[in-house]
C-alpha cells in the first residue's frame, strides 16, 4: 500500500488550522503549514505547506512551496515548486525546480530560474555584480 502524501511532508513549526481565516501580510522563517484559508502576500526565507481543502489567496514568495489545496495568485519559489494532486494553482510560477502529480489543475505560466540570485540582479552583491559586468565586458575585446 502506497504511503499517504502527508507521511512525505516535513515537519511545519507553525501551522493554520482549518477553521482559521486569516488575511494580511505574512511573513516567517522557517515553515508554516496551512490547513484553514489565506487572503494577503505571503513571504518567506522557508518552507510553505498549502494543506488538501485549504485555500490560499496571495502571491507567494518562498523557499520551497508544497500545494496540496487551492492558491489563486503567483508563487516564486526559489528552490523548488511541489503540486501534488489535490493541488489547484491559478496564477503564474517560478521557480528552480517543479513537480507537478498527476490531476493537479494549474492555469498560469511556468517560468524555470536557474539561480534566484542571478535573476535579480538586486540580490547580487554590488563587488559580485560590478565583476560580472566586468568579465563580460573584457571577453567582448
Amino acid at each position: 500500500m502506497a504511503r499517504s502524501t502527508q507521511n512525505k511532508v516535513p515537519k511545519t513549526s507553525t501551522r493554520l488550522g482549518v477553521s482559521t481565516q486569516l488575511s494580511g501580510k505574512l511573513r516567517f522563517k522557517d515553515s508554516l503549514r496551512v490547513s484553514g484559508s489565506f487572503e494577503g502576500e505571503i513571504d518567506s526565507e522557508g518552507f510553505l505547506y498549502v494543506d488538501a481543502g485549504a485555500v490560499v489567496k496571495a502571491d507567494i514568495r518562498a523557499r520551497s512551496v508544497v500545494l496540496g489545496g487551492t492558491v489563486r495568485g503567483n508563487v516564486h519559489a526559489s528552490e523548488r515548486l511541489e503540486l501534488l494532486p489535490s493541488a489547484r494553482m491559478y496564477g503564474n510560477v517560478r521557480a528552480a525546480r517543479v513537480r507537478i502529480g498527476e490531476g493537479v489543475v494549474f492555469e498560469g505560466q511556468c517560468e524555470m530560474i536557474r539561480n534566484a540570485s542571478t535573476v535579480d540582479v538586486f540580490a547580487v552583491p554590488a563587488n559580485q555584480l560590478r565583476k560580472s559586468v566586468q568579465d563580460i565586458y573584457e571577453s567582448e575585446l
